[in-house]
């Protein structure tokens, strides 16, 4: 079985989604996380043959612990994101040992139990698999060897060229290619990917958010 790790934050107002911020509040960002994180845990708790494994920074709050329920939660660890991403690779694979890891976060709750399936099994016949996201970072990382996560604490994370950087960093991997997704990061990237999921907490989180024909808030 494959460890389905997923890289979150605790939905804190201010701490969380503030480049949605405007037409946002921190709150209405914060309400944003929180329901792009909890589809993203139903939709894995949804996928067969995986073990979740959680790795948050901050503390779950009670509906967050409740969704988590039967789930590993590790801690985050590390000054910088690169640092947190191996570390958490370095943690799961501890508590999990001879497992394979795909690592996604919890910026594209367009994600389904079939996509997660299949990005899965690319880790059967290679070393790794690399999910492309539209602003040339990346949505997901599979390794065989979890070990290899390390190559990530040199790579330049939240830049254009993450993900072509972080390919170049599995230099003698055979790596499988997954598909190109959007995150929500940025106001357009929460309405482009919202208006895929009807009836979802997350589009109803976004559609909470009552935007003036200037763009702020109303």
């Amino acid at each position: 079985m494959t460890v389905l790790l997923v890289m979150a934050k605790a939905p804190v107002p201010g701490q969380v989604k503030t480049r949605l911020c405007p037409p946002a509040t921190p709150v209405e960002a914060a309400r944003i996380a929180a329901a792009a994180l909890l589809d993203t845990l139903d939709t894995v708790r949804a996928t067969a043959r995986v073990i979740p494994v959680l790795a948050c920074a901050g503390r779950p709050d009670a509906r967050l612990r409740a969704a988590l329920a039967g789930w590993t939660v590790l801690p985050q660890r590390g000054a910088g994101l690169a640092d947190r991403l191996a570390n958490a690779h370095t943690d799961a694979a501890a508590a999990f040992p001879g497992h394979p890891i795909l690592q996604i976060g919890m910026d594209t709750p367009q994600l389904t139990p079939t996509s997660l399936t299949a990005a899965v099994s690319q880790l059967g016949t290679a070393d790794a698999a690399l999910g492309a996201a539209v602003d040339g970072g990346w949505w997901a990382l599979g390794l065989r060897d979890p070990a290899r996560a390390a190559v990530l604490r040199k790579v330049p994370m939240s830049t254009p060229d993450t993900g072509r950087l972080t390919l170049a960093a599995l230099t003698g991997l055979r790596v499988a290619t997954l598909p190109v997704l959007r995150d929500v990061d940025e106001w357009p990237d929460a309405l482009a990917v919202a208006a895929t999921l009807p009836g979802t907490r997350f589009s109803r989180a976004v559609a909470a958010v009552r935007v003036a024909p200037t763009g702020t808030h109303a």
